[in-house]
């Protein structure tokens, strides 16, 4: 793969990784929202940095906080790296308490918390970045589009949906695209004036001039009145006084994508995050996982290879629509439409319909799986039925009240 060039300035990145994701529970009930599985054999993690690694950005912290044992051991598997000749590092940060005795109150608090290893690095630019969306970026686009406007903040930003911006952070921009007014999560956000259906929503990545990230930090940090969160605090006060300029994602040209970028999907919820899985089973997903120019990197397997097998009575192992991790076997089970991770065991006559089913789990003989989500190391006993009886599962599993999507939750240790 082509590496990426930056403009000639020294970068670094943060990637901002503490979040609990309480709407993804039970999914975060043992792990932080960045080390969600997707896609089988990835966690949302790997998207924002693969974006990163693959635009030639290589200096890159990654701030933990929340049940972030799942995370460190998959990073330490899979990212974590350092060199002293080039200031090539991918190193993961534990909350510290250096500046108090409380954890992070928000995600700017964690950046000040952190200001050292900015004032130690000696960026030219600090990129901070979420963990936990699901898309493909060339982020040195971006760094040049910010150098080019002359800008002291960049954010950026893609058009969606007016009635599903309430969740977002919406930005309202004059014609050179400075943003003018910032609106965290507001009830009634301001549509785009061009498109009165859509708003054009923060992605959560930014990039800062150094000296004005730490000024603003500073200020933030000796307002006790804030929040400590760049989207509630930081951009609503700094693109009154500041160039912020806001940045077109769909513009973003990525290798191996035609047309315009417009993939980028906040896996929030059990219903967000089981349709962008879904989505990839199919025959044109309109995310390409197979995309060699831009490879989405993460712990490599070196397990057994995928197996659908005859079991023992003479039943065919059958698969349509799915995508298969290493090491599973599928014995004269029947699987569709469906997400099959790591060292999955699917025995005879079993049936996984529409359903996401996580590393080292076990399926015994005759059971029925429709439309749910099982996490690691669960065993579906024989002749067990999920998804079919709403107020059965109910009674033993979390359902879902938007979607109805059953989880059965990674058992206790």
């Amino acid at each position: 793969m082509r590496i990426k060039k930056v403009a000639h300035s020294k970068i670094l990145a943060i990637v901002l990784a503490g979040g609990k994701g309480e709407r993804l529970y039970p999914l975060t009930a043992h792990r932080a929202k960045p080390a969600v599985h997707f896609g089988g054999i990835y966690r949302l993690i790997d998207f924002v940095l693969s974006n990163l690694v693959n635009s030639g950005i290589h200096s890159i912290y990654i701030f933990t906080q929340y049940k972030a044992q799942s995370l460190l051991n998959h990073l330490q598997s899979g990212w974590v790296t350092t060199s002293t000749i080039d200031n090539s590092f991918i190193l993961p940060v534990p909350a510290q308490m250096r500046l108090g005795e409380t954890w992070y109150l928000g995600t700017a608090d964690a950046v000040y918390q952190n200001t050292y290893l900015i004032r130690r690095f000696k960026p030219d630019l600090v990129c901070i970045f979420g963990a936990d969306h699901v898309y493909f970026m060339d982020v040195s686009q971006m760094i040049n589009y910010h150098i080019e406007k002359g800008a002291e903040a960049t954010v950026a930003t893609i058009p969606y949906p007016i009635l599903e911006c309430k969740r977002f952070g919406v930005v309202i921009i004059d014609k050179e695209w400075r943003i003018i007014e910032f609106q965290e999560k507001s009830p009634e956000p301001t549509p785009m004036p061009d498109q009165p259906d859509k708003g054009l929503v923060s992605m959560g990545n930014y990039i800062f001039n150094t000296e004005v990230l730490l000024e603003e930090l500073a200020e933030d940090a000796s307002n006790p009145k804030s929040s400590h969160d760049f989207g509630r605090d930081i951009l609503p006060n700094i693109c009154k006084k500041r160039r912020v300029y806001a940045y077109d994602f769909t513009k973003n040209k990525v290798p191996g994508i035609v047309g315009d970028n417009k993939y980028w999907r906040d896996v929030g919820t059990i219903s967000t995050y089981y349709e962008a899985n879904m989505d990839l089973k199919n025959p044109l997903p309109q995310l390409n996982l197979y995309n060699s120019l831009w490879p989405i990197h993460s712990i490599k397997y070196h397990g057994t290879p995928a197996k659908i097998v005859v079991d023992d009575y003479g039943n065919a192992g059958h698969v349509e629509n799915s995508l298969i991790a290493s090491g599973s076997i599928i014995s004269g089970a029947c699987v569709r439409d469906s997400i099959i991770g790591p060292n999955v065991f699917i025995k005879s006559r079993a049936l996984v319909e529409g359903s996401i089913i996580m590393k080292d789990v076990v399926i015994e003989e005759d059971a029925r799986i429709r439309r749910a989500i099982i996490d690691d190391y669960n065993i579906i006993k024989r002749g067990e039925h999920i998804g079919y009886d709403p107020n059965k599962d109910m009674e033993r599993f979390y359902v879902d009240p938007d979607s109805g999507i059953v989880v059965v939750p990674r058992p206790a240790d």
